[in-house]
């Protein structure tokens, strides 16, 4: 009875030490660790619906890991999102366009400073339906024209003589979209100036089933929206002067895919970084970029950028 007394206590004390091995944090690639599963908190992300979709993904693979850790992830546009941040409502603003002065100068008044991690690259896809059969490419100055202020388009003739004369229905982002900026400047030439006269909504879903459901729409949104729904959509080819180049990943990540390839952005701030549940969320985000970014649709950084913001926070 001694003896096996004696092996049960140290099966005990053996598994004892391991448990205690685990919950006391695995160590990183630098030598470094990790904090343990004992870690709780909130975290709270919002901005870009164009970023949305990685930070959710990346918020549900870490809650996976901490557990007690509540991450917490809003689509209300990149301003949107910079509006909540500046005001110390949210920790981390996800954004598609990088941070404006007017910006840093409400944040500063709060004591809050930003830090720009670039996460990914994206292109924004332009799409017809799939059932659109006349148009597989289109020119920065068709665009234009669709797009600009007052634009005098109303149906796909008006755009070139051979297209059908049906209405054009247009969707795109509303304008706290970093997305909508970014695509007026490039398109229109000056950032927030468009027609008014489409279905605008914060929501690329919503973009996505409003093109969806009409033969004649048109519209754009973040490309990692219309990889999602290839079946039903239709991305156009953009010439800008070189020759219609079609979006994907290899064409984004070089910048062929011109003008409307750039990179996405988390906003976390100095104050945010304090809680040791954000910044674990953040190490967690860049040490993972690579592997789960291109399963929700974007282009990853090379290694040495994500090791490079990893250096910053820490």
């Amino acid at each position: 009875m001694l003896k096996r007394s004696i092996v049960i206590s140290s099966i005990l004390a053996l598994i004892f030490s391991v448990l205690v091995g685990c919950s006391s944090g695995s160590t990183d690639e630098n030598g470094g660790k990790h904090a343990g599963k004992d870690l709780s908190g909130t975290v709270k992300v919002d901005g870009s619906s164009t970023v949305f979709p990685v930070s959710q993904a990346i918020a549900e693979e870490f809650m996976k890991e901490f557990p007690n850790v509540q991450v917490t992830v809003g689509e209300s546009g990149t301003g949107g999102g910079f509006k909540k941040w500046t005001v110390g409502e949210i920790d981390i603003a996800d954004a598609s366009r990088p941070i404006k002065d007017e910006e840093k100068e409400q944040a500063a008044k709060n004591k809050i400073q930003p830090i720009e991690i670039p996460i990914a690259y994206d292109g924004i896809a332009v799409v017809v339906n799939k059932e659109n059969d006349f148009v597989t490419d289109i020119t920065v100055e068709e665009l234009k024209k669709i797009w600009e202020p007052n634009s005098k388009v109303k149906l796909w003739s008006d755009v070139r003589p051979e297209w059908p004369k049906e209405p054009i229905k247009l969707y795109g982002p509303g304008t706290s979209s970093g997305t909508f900026e970014y695509f007026t400047e490039e398109i229109v030439g000056e950032s927030k100036k468009s027609r008014t006269d489409y279905t605008a909504s914060e929501d690329d879903n919503a973009l996505v089933k409003g093109v969806q459901g009409d033969k004649y729409s048109l519209g754009y949104f973040g490309y990692a929206y219309y990889r999602e729904n290839k079946d039903t959509l239709k991305a156009l080819k953009i010439d800008a002067g070189k020759g219609p180049i079609e979006p994907n990943e290899q064409t984004i990540e070089d910048g062929t895919y011109a003008p409307l390839s750039r990179p996405i952005y988390i906003y976390p701030s100095n104050e945010s970084l304090k809680k040791p549940e954000v910044k674990e969320f953040v190490k967690f985000y860049l040490e993972n970029a690579q592997t789960i970014i291109p399963e929700v649709g974007y282009v990853p950084l090379s290694d040495e950028k994500y090791k490079e913001s990893l250096k910053n926070i820490d």
